[in-house]
């Protein structure tokens, strides 16, 4: 009887263990910085093609290896980390498991060059699929140049799942923003399809920040710092007011690695009780540094998860900082004394003259029109939503076949039936398809603004406006876009009650994840989106008017069944349905 039990080849187990360590391009990009920052360098550059499928390179001016360190380095748990397992209770560099780059290697093509600093020659080597098939003497100065390319060429299923090109590239920002943050004293360049889109100097930790997230998050940013025998806490909580639907300004460091623990975040946002509105998330760059004996960083091989010896302790140090930072800085204002004069204009302006501004008039503007009858009479593509509680409508003679719920359902009867709808997936149902018919027909109407709307663009959210900017036209949007400063003159009609400035950064969010598997289109998506952030929101107060139109544009859509999530909008109840209740 043959035995059945074999060892794997090493080619195969290296595929299977990479699948832990190379999720997608930006766990390749995760490792080889690390690599860089552990090797001593000042500068790194990172040039990605393709939203790094087809190519993540890495330039630093580090230590550099030798010949022999470069064969070394793509052998599974190889490493110049640790030396013993009494290390791994101890560690204080980035990376240490020595399992990186054989992983990668044996899932893409990989090119290394590198010299080291008292060697005059550098070497050069080239693996596919965890096979050396050229190496030889490089001219390369100080440093360390990888180019990881075709990332999962030879596992095509793996390679099936990768999300289209704009997820992938936001992924990989991601980690770049991580590192980039939690590393200010590293001068860091990006180039993405051969444009850049960051450069970022030797700084200070706060013009770190400002330089990636943008100018507007200056103002926001409040200090904390406490120092006790636990763990020492230090950097920036964004105030109540900058808060956002979504986690992308939630970073938190420990010893200078990014990591992710669930227990820190409630520790924080329970600081934010009473001052958040619901479903907004408090943001922070939240950096704890403290004994490596005290956690444990290897927990997973991606090293984002870590054990803490004291973890109550931790976070009420860390809740009570919270709030008393929020305290100060509610009533004493926040004194910028590294701001940068020069940030506050463009290159372009500082030799200029300033100009005596223009005044712009509407001839045919008319204040007085809002209070013609014309004014009240609801339009088939306007929903008018009140407000105002009081506005609901009493009419003893007639009785209504519709009324309102817990401020969240309207309830309507057909002739057999009770009808219980959803009012906000209701209202994104006829918002989308009325965004989509004027992308579509480019028959949007605009409404002037009073005032136009200036935005500071953050980089990933230029990359994505820049994608839908055809949809953006369509819809009924009049701007001007200079470098990353966005100008709202008109907007839809449909959209003249919102707050346009919270509208744009919730399409432009860093957490949208446009995949044309979810989204048929940039127009899909678009409508989508501004469905959703524009809709009756749960808890509106709508008048009996105001009901009736809602119900009526509803069963008026080609889809009234389901949201533009595949969310079920409303549900009957038949009469046996209720009987079988009692």
């Amino acid at each position: 009887m043959s035995d059945i039990v074999k060892i794997l080849p090493i080619e195969v187990s290296n595929k299977i263990a990479a699948g832990e360590v190379v999720q997608r391009p930006s766990s390749v990009l995760k490792e080889l910085l690390e690599n860089s920052i552990d090797a001593n360098s000042t500068k790194i550059k990172v040039i990605i093609k393709n939203a790094g499928k087809n190519l993540i390179q890495v330039i630093d001016d580090g230590d550099g290896m030798s010949i022999k360190d470069m064969h070394s380095s793509f052998i599974k748990h190889a490493t110049s980390k640790i030396n013993s397992i009494d290390d791994v209770f101890s560690i204080s560099s980035m990376g240490f498991r020595g399992e990186a780059l054989a992983a990668i290697s044996s899932v893409s093509m990989v090119e290394m060059s590198s010299s080291k600093v008292l060697e005059n020659d550098g070497y050069f080597i080239e693996i596919n699929g965890g096979k050396i098939i050229k190496e030889k003497e490089s001219n390369f100065d100080k440093g360390t140049s990888i180019k990881v390319k075709n990332i999962f060429f030879n596992v095509p299923a793996r390679r099936n799942f990768l999300k289209s090109d704009f997820v992938e590239l936001r992924h990989i920002m991601n980690v770049f923003h991580n590192i980039a943050v939690s590393h200010n004293e590293i001068e860091f360049s990006f180039i993405n399809n051969d444009e850049e889109i960051f450069y970022l100097k030797k700084e200070s930790l706060k013009k770190r920040i400002i330089s990636i997230f943008g100018e507007k998050i200056r103002e926001h940013l409040i200090p904390i710092k406490e120092n006790t025998q636990i763990a020492n806490l230090n950097g920036y909580v964004l105030k109540p007011e900058y808060a956002k639907k979504s986690r992308s300004n939630q970073f938190i460091f420990v010893n200078n690695r990014s990591i992710k623990s669930q227990f820190i975040n409630h520790s924080i946002s329970s600081s934010f009780d009473g001052l958040l509105r619901e479903g907004y998330f408090p943001g922070y760059f939240l950096f704890i540094n403290m004994n490596p004996l005290k956690i444990d960083v290897n927990v997973h091989p991606n090293k984002t998860e870590i054990k803490f010896d004291d973890d109550q302790s931790l976070y009420s140090i860390i809740n009570s900082s919270v709030k008393h930072c929020l305290g100060i800085y509610q009533i004493s204002p926040v004194l910028d004394f590294e701001k940068d004069q020069s940030m506050d204009i463009s290159y372009t302006q500082i030799n200029e003259n300033p100009k005596i501004p223009t005044i712009e008039v509407d001839s045919e503007f008319n204040p007085f029109k809002i209070f013609n009858e014309e004014s009240f009479i609801k339009k088939d593509s306007d929903i008018a939503l009140s407000n105002n509680p009081s506005d609901i409508i009493q009419d003893n003679n007639k009785s209504s076949k519709i009324f309102q719920i817990f401020n969240k359902y309207i309830v309507s009867t057909s002739t057999s039936s009770l009808i219980i709808i959803n009012q906000n997936l209701a209202h994104q149902r006829i918002l989308y398809e009325g965004f989509l018919k004027s992308i579509f027909e480019s028959s949007s109407e605009s409404q002037k603004l009073v005032f136009p709307i200036e935005i500071m663009l953050t980089k990933p959210q230029l990359i994505l406006f820049k994608k839908i900017i055809t949809e953006f036209d369509s819809m009924g949007f009049v701007y001007k876009l200079s470098d990353s400063l966005l100008t709202i003159i008109s907007v839809p009609v449909q959209l003249e009650n919102n707050s346009i400035e919270e509208l744009i950064d919730d399409i432009l969010d860093d957490e949208n994840d446009f995949d044309k598997s979810k989204n048929l289109s940039y127009s899909d998506f678009f409508a989508k989106k501004l469905s959703k952030c524009s809709a009756i929101k749960t808890g509106k107060n709508l008048n009996s008017d105001e009901q009736e139109f809602l119900v009526n544009q509803l069963f008026s859509c080609k889809e009234p069944n389901l949201s533009p999530d595949n969310k079920q909008i409303f549900i009957t109840l038949n009469k046996n349905d209720i009987e079988n209740r009692f």
